[in-house]
């Protein structure tokens, strides 16, 4: 199993899909345009995950790469290969595909409970979690869904939280990759960001942490398993 991974900032985390892909035994491509400007090609792999960034999903005048990142994500696609986009990578694949990205309309950030469709329920992927369940959220943008796509969860912070084109091409919104020790290392990171997208979350951090944590984990891993699954 071959797969491309794009990091859209210089803190990346793999998380819980990392360690999906670890137990799968795949072989990975690390790739870093907004170093480099350097984007996977179809043909080389068997799948694409594109994780989050600071940037939003029209900065091309800050980060020239995102237009063909985004053609490249429906390219894979096309190909049959199994893609995911994560946070940014979701606003991308959808403008991939020719929707809207709405820039700074939709804030969310923190542990948030996300609701699956009757779509999203009979998903091969998202139907593993509960009908209700737990996601780290750290995202300002949304977007329309592209024609054609299946709308698989909602929350009440964000109407789009994920969707599904043909076989294999997911997008999360929320950031299922984000367990525990990734969100601990944010905090650590970025203190000042956090506490500008929600006052005085970083007081409350361990209690929630606490509280949801085991279960956001747990969602987490069971999505990632169930994605790399169907590579």
């Amino acid at each position: 199993m071959r797969v491309a991974i794009v990091e859209n900032t210089k803190v990346t985390h793999h998380g819980q899909v990392g360690v999906a892909l670890h137990e799968a035994a795949a072989r990975i491509g690390l790739y870093k345009p907004w170093a480099d400007g350097q984007l996977p090609d179809p043909a080389d792999y068997d799948a694409l995950v594109v994780f989050g960034g600071e940037q939003h999903a029209r900065a091309d005048d800050s980060h020239p790469y995102l237009p063909e990142l985004a053609r490249r994500m429906r390219a894979f696609s096309g190909a049959d290969r199994a893609v995911l986009g994560i946070c940014l990578g979701s606003q991308l694949l959808a403008r991939g595909f020719g929707a809207e990205n709405r820039i700074g309309t939709a804030p969310e950030f923190g542990w948030c409970s996300v609701e699956l469709t009757p779509e999203g329920a009979a998903d091969p992927v998202l139907g593993c979690l509960p009908e209700r369940f737990i996601s780290f959220q750290w995202h300002s943008d949304t977007f329309t869904l592209p024609e054609g796509a299946l709308h698989l969860a909602r929350s009440a912070g964000a109407m789009q939280q994920a969707f599904r084109l043909g076989r294999a091409t997911y997008a999360t919104q929320f950031h299922f990759e984000a367990h525990r020790g990734v969100v601990a290392d944010w905090a650590r990171g970025f203190p000042a960001v956090m506490e500008g997208m929600s006052p005085g979350w970083l007081d409350r951090h361990p209690q929630e942490a606490a509280r949801v944590g085991v279960e956001a984990d747990r969602n987490g891993l069971m999505l990632a398993r169930a994605f790399v699954a169907r590579i």
